[in-house]
Parts: C-alpha cells; structure tokens; sequence
C-alpha cells in the first residue's frame, strides 16, 4: 500500500474511531453548560430571579472558564490529553450533580462560576489533540463535524431537558434538579471511558497498522515544519502574533452571538407566542438542527477549496442579516424564520475557524494559542447574556437584544477580513473524507 493510500486509509479511520469519541465529550459539555437555558424556565420563578439576574449567571461561568482555561492546556500538555481530559469531565459532571443545592442567587452564582473552572480546558484540549491526527487537508472537515455537535447538543437539549422537567415531583424534586442529575452523572462515566480507553498518539492506536501510523505521523509532523515559516509555533507567537490576535477577536465576536442565543432561545421563543413548555424544547431545536449542517457543509467547502477568510466572512454576514430580520417585529413566525438563519450563519463560521487556527498554530504555539483564543473569546459567553438580560429588562422586548447579536456579527464579519491569507500550504494527494 502507497503512502498516500495508508494516509487515506489512517485518516477514515481516525474519523470514525477517534472524531465521534471527542463529539461524545462535546456533547456532554455542551448539554452541562447550557441546560440552565430551559432549567430557568422553573427555576426563575422557584426563586424569583430576574432577567439581570439569570444572565449575570449564565454568563459568570465564563469568568472561572477564562481564568483557568490556559492553565488547564498547558497541564494537559505536560501530562496528557487521556489523563486531563478524564479530569475535566468527571470533575464537571460533579459540578452538575451539585446544583441541585441551588438555594438562591448567591448558590446559583459560585455554583456556575466552579462549573466554569471544571470544564477550563476542554475545548482548546480536544481541538490540540485533533490536530495531531489529522492533517489540514481535512481539519475544516474533522472540526467542522466536531463543532457540529454544538448544534447537536442545542437539537437534543430542548427536547431532553424540557421531557426530564416533565418528571417534576419524581422523588421530591424539582424537574429543574431531575434535569441536572440525569445529565451529570452520564458525564462522569464517559470521564471514565476517557481515561481507559483513549488513545493518546497514532502509535497507540491498536485499530491502526503500522504502515497508517508511520503515514499519519508523518504526516503531520511534515506540516509542522511548514508551519515553522508561515505559522505561529513558538510560545510567544501562541498569545503575541498579530495573526492570533486577530483570531481572538473574531472568535470573541461570534462567540458573543453563540451564547446569546443559546442562553435565551427558549425564553425569547416564549415571548413570541403561548407555547407549551415541551414545546419550545421542540422549537429551539430546529435553528441548531439548520446550524449544525451548514457547519458541515460549510466546514467541507472550506476544506477542498482551501479558503477560510471568505468563509468566515459569509457566514457572519448571513447571521447578522438573521438577526436584523427577527428582531423587525413582521410576526412570531418571521422573527423565528429570521433566528433559523441566524443560527444557519454563525453555526457555519465554527468549523471554518478553528481549521484556520489549526493551519496557524503550530509546536508550542498550539497549547497556548488553542487556550487564548477560546479563554479569552469564552469571555463573550458572560457578556452577552448579561447585556441581553439587561436590555431585556429595560426595554421589556427582544427587539433591542436582537439587534445587539446582528451588531456583533456585523463586526465579526469586518474582522474576519483581517485574518491571513498566507498560512501553510495543504498536503497534495490527501483524499477529504466524505
């Protein structure tokens, strides 16, 4: 067998063994992470919060997520991803479990703001160990999938949350503290599959052959010296390089949509008629089903044209023009039509974005560049719930909140023309897979 055939043969392996492993982890993550969206449903009116209330809770995770996030990479380096991430999982599944204690406001707060410190470091982790299988060639592709379980997990977690809140009264509790239960503790066994059973190098993958190890290895380690003269490997370039900046913003920016979607989807889908409670579940399903395959499709364009800026680009203007739409008031059905294609646009730029930061970092850059980027954008999950919970408050509307998500991807769409063209030249006769 060629090279290149052992390359091909290593990499579909690596997509159906290794990528839906690391889309388990995601999944749960993102299940963990925003279930509060539809647990608020019960829980704002058990304790009465307030709208400024919730979002400065949604949003205070992102605080412990910022602070702990590039020191988590940096670990997970010097020890391992099987080790790390087994850690992170089982100590955030944990965390879920405990917030069946919530008592109040402050419980709520230190509750989210620890959930945050746990799950530090997952992303950039998993997005660090992706990268050293599969080479570029098919990195928007592989992050692509894997960034589509974001939308997986929104498509899931309305239906799965609002059905488990249908339990309320089951053992004397609240369906909101059923909700975190039964989705915690799955996250602490999957944290122990990881650390038994994940590979940590191509080497130590018993379902590749020698021939695929030595290719992919290879590989990789090719690209790495070509990332050497247009990418960013050393520590420094990791957080100083213009080009990293440049990512961090962009990230931050739609991040910052990302997260004011998700944590008030539910709610904004209630003010918009009488819908049942299963049924917004249902609903706020199907803008993160449309997501989900425009982060496919747009994630394998990407990847055999080999373009990223214009990619990106595209996707935050079709979110921004969603945005606007939504919020012009024409009717609740054309101010849902307009969150679908806002969800459509912005879920598109995930895989398309992380690749490019894949084709940038390189060596030891990688550590703490995947870290910066996501830390630091992570930051947009805490203001823009907040801001939104805020302008809610005082205008008793999404209107304006809406408004505000289409500014901000406006202005992800402006600094995506700042990101590189010139990046590390793709490995010829790698076949994309699918």
């Amino acid at each position: 067998m060629s090279t290149d055939a052992s390359l091909t043969s290593a990499l579909h392996k690596v997509m159906r063994r290794l990528l839906p492993f690391m889309m388990l982890l995601l999944l749960f993550n993102l299940l963990d992470r925003t279930n509060i969206s539809f647990a608020a449903l019960q829980m704002n009116a058990d304790f009465g919060f307030s709208p400024s209330v919730y979002g400065l809770a949604a949003g205070i995770f992102f605080i412990g997520y910022f602070l702990f996030e590039i020191p988590s990479n940096l670990v997970l380096v010097r020890v391992g991803a099987r080790p790390w991430l087994a850690r992170i999982m089982i100590s955030w599944g944990l965390v879920v479990i405990a917030m069946v204690c919530i008592r109040g406001a402050a419980s709520f707060y230190t509750l989210r703001f620890l959930l945050g410190v746990a799950e530090a470091g997952l992303l950039p982790g998993v997005l660090l160990y992706l990268s050293r299988w599969v080479p570029r060639a098919s990195l928007a592709l592989a992050f692509s999938i894997l960034m589509a379980t974001t939308a997986l997990a929104n498509v899931l977690s309305g239906p799965i949350a609002t059905t488990l809140m249908q339990l309320d009264g089951l053992a004397g509790l609240r369906g909101w503290q059923l909700l975190f239960i039964a989705e915690g503790i799955p996250t602490v066994l999957i944290g122990i599959a990881v650390a038994l059973r994940l590979p940590e190098r191509p080497t130590d993958a018993g379902w590749l052959n020698a021939a695929e190890q030595e290719a992919l290895a290879g590989t990789i380690a090719a690209e790495d010296v070509a990332k050497r003269a247009h990418g960013a490997t050393s520590f420094r370039q990791g957080f100083l390089d213009r080009r990293v900046l440049i990512a961090t913003l962009v990230c931050f920016l739609f991040v910052c949509c990302n997260f004011g979607t998700v944590f008030w989807l539910p709610q904004i889908i209630k003010s918009l008629g009488s819908a049942t409670t299963l049924q917004i579940g249902f609903l706020s399903s199907i803008p993160y089903l449309l997501g989900g395959i425009a982060t496919i499709l747009w994630g394998r364009h990407s990847d055999r044209s080999g373009e990223r800026k214009w990619h990106l680009v595209a996707g935050a203007l079709v979110g921004a023009a969603g945005y606007a739409y939504a919020a012009g008031g024409h009717g609740a059905t054309n101010s849902f039509v307009g969150l679908c294609v806002a969800t459509f646009g912005i879920w598109s730029m995930f895989g398309v974005f992380w690749a490019y930061a894949g084709d940038l970092l390189g060596g030891a850059a990688a550590a703490g560049g995947f870290a910066l980027i996501n830390s630091s954008s992570a930051l947009g999950g805490f203001l823009a719930p907040v801001l939104m919970g805020v302008v809610r408050e005082r205008t008793h509307s999404f209107t304006g909140a809406l408004l505000l998500l289409a500014v901000l991807a406006v202005l992800a769409a402006l600094a995506s023309l700042l990101t590189s063209s010139t990046l590390p030249a793709r490995r010829a006769g790698v076949s994309v897979p699918g």
